[in-house]
């Protein structure tokens, strides 16, 4: 192809040397005068030369336009230090301890409900009663024998500290009255069974029982359901080999697909035992819930940081290789003396996973360039071209 050109080229030359037409070489080989004939050689011969020359040059140019046009076209990114927080992810469910059923204590019809579903009440606040089959009666026949008791154990002492009368009618009148006591406050505590009462500030969930019905504590008939909505938390079981990196204060990351929100807490509380039937400790989550939407047994997703590294160095998942040894290795873009830039390939030790990034404990520095799209396609001392 070259040698075509070259020959096209010369051709005009003569044929521009000629003034327009081969006639006038013709004619000077016809005039058959040598000296102007050798004259027309070397003028030619020289402008051949001259053209040789830059062809020469053109080739070159073309050369090496070909080869930079075959270069592996890569992106590199520079390794720099960051912040790197991985997260352990699990499931858990929302619990309370506070979420009792609450039953009655003594035997009778329930006369009256105080409360309606889903009312707030505070801890010891009157729920329910239930009809004291005349005990209240009872007790006040009690306490008046008690008053009467008392004036005459008092008067004893007195005339006893005054030396008048036996002490035996002392000691009968204080037994008697001391009695009387004790038995007015038995009657006082089962009466008091005859009222419900809130164990814990919270909600009441669930009227169970409807009034004027018969209740009875042995066979387990609940008579409210009350629910603290305010100490929640996630119990969630975390495999032993996070033992160390799951502890009480580091931050959790808490989302419930159901409400498709997401809060922010803490690990309020670990376990101290590891269940043998899954290798597994639990760990409690605080819940606010100011707004009062979670609700108990509301699953949910949880990120525990279990890891930190402030001076991390991350690289990308999809620039890291194996090879058949279970070695991982990247490449490295070098930067020699002359103006090649050819890859490094570089054996690394890698640290947790967080997404798509890694984090590379040895094997690169700060500053290194690492080859991230084309590291699939390059090898060791391949030139490349940065992109």
């Amino acid at each position: 192809m070259k040698n075509i050109f070259f020959s096209m080229l010369l051709l005009l030359i003569l044929a521009s040397c000629g003034n327009g037409s081969n006639q006038s070489i013709e004619s000077l080989i016809a005039e058959g005068n040598l000296e102007k004939v050798k004259i027309k050689k070397d003028e030619l011969t020289e402008k051949q030369r001259a053209l040789n020359k830059e062809i020469k040059l053109l080739d070159s140019t073309l050369k090496a336009g070909n080869t930079e046009s075959k270069l592996a076209l890569v992106t590199t990114l520079k390794v720099v230090e960051q912040p790197f927080n991985h997260f352990l992810e699990l499931q858990g469910n929302v619990m309370t301890k506070q979420n009792v059923l609450i039953y009655p204590e003594m035997n009778g019809t329930l006369y009256k409900v105080y409360v309606k579903e889903g009312e707030s009440v505070k801890k010891g606040q009157l729920l329910a009663t239930i009809d004291d089959g005349g005990m209240s009666s009872q007790l006040t026949q009690l306490k008046t024998q008690e008053a009467l008791a008392k004036t005459t154990y008092e008067r004893q002492k007195r005339l006893w500290e005054q030396k008048i009368g036996s002490e035996i009618q002392f000691l009968q009148a204080q037994t008697n009255y001391e009695a009387i006591q004790s038995s007015v406050a038995q009657a006082e505590s089962q009466l008091a069974k005859s009222n419900i009462r809130a164990p814990f500030t919270g909600i009441i969930d669930d009227i169970i029982q409807e009034q004027g019905t018969v209740v009875s504590p042995v066979n387990g008939m609940a008579v409210f359901r009350i629910i603290n909505l305010s100490n929640m938390y996630i119990a969630v079981d975390v495999p032993e080999n996070h033992i160390n990196g799951v502890t009480v204060g580091k931050e959790v990351k808490v989302y419930f697909p159901v409400l498709r929100d997401t809060i922010i807490s803490e690990v309020r509380q670990t376990s101290n035992f590891i269940d043998p039937t899954n290798r597994s400790f639990q760990v409690e989550i605080a819940v606010p819930n100011k707004e009062r939407n979670i609700k108990p047994n509301l699953t949910a997703r949880v990120k525990i940081n279990d890891y930190s590294n402030n001076q991390a160095i991350l690289i990308p998942q999809s620039v890291i290789s194996e090879n058949a040894e279970g070695e991982q290795y990247l490449y490295l873009i070098n930067k020699g003396e002359s103006s090649r830039t050819t890859v490094k390939k570089q054996t690394i030790t890698t640290g947790q996973t967080q997404g798509d990034m890694v984090e590379i404990l040895t094997g690169i520095n700060i500053g290194d360039e690492v080859i991230k799209e084309g590291a699939r396609n390059v090898k060791e001392n391949q030139e490349v071209k940065i992109i």
